[in-house]
């Protein structure tokens, strides 16, 4: 009776979820491409026996491109459905897409729509990226025999909490899954406790990346040309620009270069205003040319240079966990060699940060403020930021392999399904 009611507040909830679309696509016009995809009504032809692969947002789609690589590694004719949730997640995924393959939005979980979806495209096996368990398309999946896995899987204790809540919906949704490969012995506990049947531990995909050479050359050529330390505050969320602002007018007085990466693209020019309201010179990476220009704070206003970023900054403070938000990514800061000062809340990367500050290649603080101090005593000390960054590349280097068993069973599970 549960999953009934619950797609009927769905089908009830669509004109407010058009609204939001049209909302959200004022500052991003991505949200406004295909709008009726999301509803389950496609219009580009489809080829049946594609893989498919959820990723819902940039994060997702990224540890996508990891497990790609893998897979075109092991069979280079394979061909893939590519389905995501936001804008930043389509963008990102049009650079993985080759010749054969297909990229649509997933349809909101209701079942005319999942059941329009999966006609449509007909894919042999379903992956889905990290978090999403969604009860309609599992259910769905199940009925037709589309063997459905959930990869690079974490489920966090405050997630479990909210799935325990409405056990008679969430509980068969994971119950259904064809595979659950957790990203740490937790997530699996977790995700065990949620529902889902004999989770494994493959690790986390985010591991196998490998920065961008070429972007991490230029930016410590661009540091080293500098003659001053770089700080960074990496994928910044709402709320925690304006208190790093205010921390680092609270700071003692410091000759570093401050450097604020927004984590969304659609509030790049927000965070630029919101600094020059403060009284900081700006200077915006898209302004630059052939390298930085003068500011009291540069913004890294550009998609897919992280790997740039990190090799300009001396250390890093990491976006999403100064506020209630779990955190951002903190190994590509470290396969970078970036020494990294997290914040309080990391729960989306509880063990990668724990092991990271065991490792010494982060360090916690509980607030902005502490967090400004920190990074600018590590700034000041080459000897610790060394030890840090090599650190770093250790941590990262230890934990690498879950893309080359993820892919396997990947495969193995698609060749399951068409016997």
């Amino acid at each position: 009776m549960i999953r009934p009611l619950y797609s009927l507040v769905l089908i009830g909830a669509q004109p407010f979820l058009r609204r939001k679309l049209r909302r959200r696509g004022v500052a991003e016009p991505g949200y406004l491409h295909a709008i009726d995809e999301r509803f389950g009504r496609y219009r580009s032809p489809a080829e049946p026996g594609a893989l498919w692969i959820h990723a819902v947002s940039l994060g997702e789609t990224r540890a996508a491109g990891i497990l790609l690589q893998r897979l075109r590694e092991r069979q280079p004719d394979l061909r893939v459905l590519l389905t995501h949730g936001t804008a930043t997640g389509w963008a990102e995924g049009e650079r993985l897409l080759r010749p054969g393959d297909r990229q649509a939005w997933l349809p909101w979980d209701t079942p005319r729509a999942v059941r329009r979806f999966l006609g449509h495209f007909q894919p042999s096996a379903g992956v889905l990226m990290e978090t999403e368990v969604w009860p309609n398309l599992v259910a769905e999946c199940r009925a037709r025999r589309i063997p459905l896995a959930l990869a690079n899987a974490r489920l966090s204790a405050k997630s479990l909490a909210q799935a325990r809540r409405l056990p008679r919906l969430s509980r068969p949704a994971y119950g259904a899954l064809a595979a659950v490969w957790a990203q740490t012995q937790a997530d699996a506990q977790r995700l065990a406790a949620a529902g889902a049947h004999r989770p494994g531990v493959f690790g986390n995909l985010k591991f196998d990346a490998a920065p961008d050479a070429e972007q991490l050359a230029r930016g410590r050529a661009w540091r080293s040309a500098l003659g001053r330390p770089v700080v960074m505050f990496a994928s910044s969320r709402e709320g925690e620009e304006a208190q790093l602002l205010d921390a680092i007018r609270a700071a003692p007085a410091a000759d570093v270069q401050w450097l604020l990466v927004p984590r969304h693209p659609q509030r790049f020019d927000e965070v630029a205003e919101l600094a020059a309201s403060r009284g900081f010179t700006v200077s915006r990476r898209s302004a630059w040319t052939d390298g930085p220009a003068a500011g009291e704070l540069w913004i890294g206003d550009s998609l897919g240079e992280m790997a740039l970023y990190y090799g300009l900054a001396d250390c890093a403070l990491l976006g999403g966990s100064f506020e209630p938000l779990g955190g951002q990514n903190l190994i590509e800061a470290a396969a970078c060699g970036c020494p990294v000062v997290l914040g309080p809340h990391t729960f989306n990367f509880a063990e990668a940060s724990q092991l990271a500050e065991a490792a010494g290649a982060a360090q916690r603080v509980p607030d902005i403020g502490a967090g400004v101090r920190a990074a600018l005593a590590l700034a000041g000390d080459a000897g610790r930021r060394a030890a840090a960054s090599a650190a770093g590349l250790a941590f990262a280097s230890a934990h690498q392999g879950a893309a080359e068993r993820t892919a396997a069973a990947v495969l193995a599970l698609q060749r399951a399904a068409a016997r």
